[in-house]
């Protein structure tokens, strides 16, 4: 009988991807029983799925992702499993750091790849069940095909609506200071102030972002055929409140 923490050493060694092996020569353990260990806890076996092995997901960062993988994110098909690719601009660091973050807390122990293109980076994690996260994956653009949450994914951002939001407006979003002139019989007046705006050409995506935006109760506006407006002032204040700057 092994005391909890040799065993709780082991399991966590695993989730790293460290192999029977390993782990039995780093805890003294037989590979016989840290593999007993490991079938026991499907949570902590290389490559458990939430979605497949009925476990607890991290709510928040789920929702977050969720937000950016529907903003500019896709999913690559490869010989032996699926990239779930975030493009993220090199001006703001801080979102970039934001998505490495959200890829560990889904998938601990899996490795986060930072790939330069031109103008941006790609953030991305190989995984054979991203789909199983992300199901409205499918063939062609997201805004040629229908995309709808599943019920528990509407369960999961009516209890996230801010992390979704944050997802979104980071990644498809900006926040600007927007400057109008008047005429009025007095004279000319200018008007300045900040507004966020999230601009998809999909209408299902443009849909669920006003659903999360009502959610939160900020009033919206679609300013045209596919941006979605927050400016009055109280609404910019709170929305800046939920999801902090882009940065």
């Amino acid at each position: 009988m092994y005391a909890a923490p040799v065993r709780a050493e082991a399991l966590a060694l695993l989730a790293q991807g460290k192999s029977l092996s390993a782990v039995a020569r780093a805890t003294g353990v037989a590979r016989s029983t840290i593999r007993e260990w490991r079938d026991r806890e499907p949570s902590s076996r290389p490559g458990a799925c939430p979605r497949c092995d009925d476990l607890q997901i991290d709510e928040e960062a789920y929702a977050a992702l969720l937000g950016f993988y529907l903003g500019d994110g896709y999913i690559a098909r490869a010989a032996r499993y699926y990239s779930l690719r975030i493009s993220c601009d090199l001006v703001y660091p801080r979102i970039i750091e934001d998505v490495v973050d959200l890829l560990d807390r889904i998938r601990p122990g899996g490795r986060v790849f930072r790939v330069p293109r031109t103008g941006c980076l790609d953030v991305h994690s190989n995984w054979m069940h991203w789909p199983c996260l992300f199901p409205q994956h499918g063939t062609g653009r997201k805004h040629t095909r229908s995309i709808v949450l599943e019920p528990w994914q509407r369960k999961i951002v009516e209890s996230c609506p801010a992390d979704f939001l944050r997802g979104l407006f980071h990644s498809d979003g900006s926040r600007s200071v927007n400057t109008v002139t008047r005429r009025f019989p007095s004279g000319r007046r200018t008007y300045v102030y900040p507004r966020w705006q999230f601009v998809n050409v999909s209408d299902d995506i443009r849909g669920l972002c006003a659903w999360a935006l009502d959610l939160v109760e900020i009033p919206w506006r679609q300013s045209n055929w596919k941006t979605i407006s927050v400016s009055r002032r109280e609404a910019v204040a709170a929305l800046d409140a939920l999801i902090g700057p882009k940065s």
